[in-house]
């Protein structure tokens, strides 16, 4: 896998070593040492680095920031794909798109997009689309249940189903109301808001596998499987998703479908 140098880096970003350091500091990239103890930096280091450099830019609350990055970095390719790799906006979602499939970032109102190729020296940022952007009280709500919900989750839950009541459509309030009843064990409440959200707001991937995550712990094994079948569907490239799956055929004695999907989870993730 290649490696790309501090001086590659702002050749083929165009951000200056203060801003890479910058973004080191604030941990939104880990690179490896290299020889006299230079940076050394990935493929997916590159892409970080530029999302978290334009987010930023666009004064995206670090919170977002992180939650896209986070997301992004764990499901992009170690090294370019030969289809080629593009990333963008869809909406209010950051839209990865790799040959003719594509899947979401985790999503952000806040728009960005990248083309190129690191080895032929291009990665360059292009205009995004316009998209229509969330409420700001819906906004306020969602920022509050993030804040709150280490120290408060109920108030969480709260602010969560306010952001909701704002913006139905705002997909990540949903998702995180969804997933703070289940960490509070109200299991019926927390697959309410998931059909509601799914209802509303479309099969969305990881409505559908937070929904079959919600499931197992039911022990409905057999509507986890759909569930997750529906999120795969939408999104093939859903790692976690295609791991689930395997254990659940598994379970509900499918173990041609267990294998492939384990296979799959494999092959996405680079596991053996």
């Amino acid at each position: 896998m290649h490696q790309y140098g501090v001086r590659e880096v702002e050749k083929l970003l165009q951000l200056p070593r203060s801003t890479i350091h910058a973004l080191i500091k604030a941990g939104f990239v880990s690179p490896t040492r290299g020889p006299r103890n230079t940076w050394l930096f990935s493929f997916q280091d590159l892409i970080v680095l530029r999302t978290a450099q334009a987010l930023a830019a666009a004064k995206v609350p670090r919170t977002r920031i992180t939650r896209s990055v986070k997301e992004l970095r764990r499901r992009l390719p170690s090294s370019m794909p030969l289809s080629g790799l593009s990333i963008g906006a869809v909406g209010d979602r950051v839209v990865v798109r790799e040959g003719a499939s594509q899947w979401q970032a985790e999503s952000g109102q806040y728009l960005l997009a990248f083309e190129g190729d690191p080895a032929s020296g291009s990665l360059n940022v292009i205009a995004p689309e316009s998209a229509p952007a969330t409420g700001p009280r819906a906004e306020s709500f969602f920022e509050k249940g993030l804040a709150l919900e280490d120290e408060d989750r109920p108030a969480a839950i709260e602010a969560y189903r306010q952001a909701v009541a704002a913006d139905p459509a705002l997909v990540d309030a949903r998702l995180n109301l969804g997933s703070a009843l289940h960490d509070e064990g109200r299991l019926r409440e927390a697959e309410r808001v998931y059909r509601d959200a799914i209802q509303a707001c479309g099969d969305a991937p990881l409505l559908l596998y937070n929904l079959g995550v919600l499931l197992e712990d039911m022990g409905r094994k057999a509507d986890a499987f759909e569930a997750y079948k529906g999120a795969l569907r939408s999104d093939p490239v859903l790692a976690d998703c295609h791991y689930n799956l395997a254990l659940v055929c598994d379970q509900l004695k499918r173990p041609k479908e267990a294998i492939r999907h384990m296979a799959q989870y494999r092959r996405l993730t680079g596991r053996k």
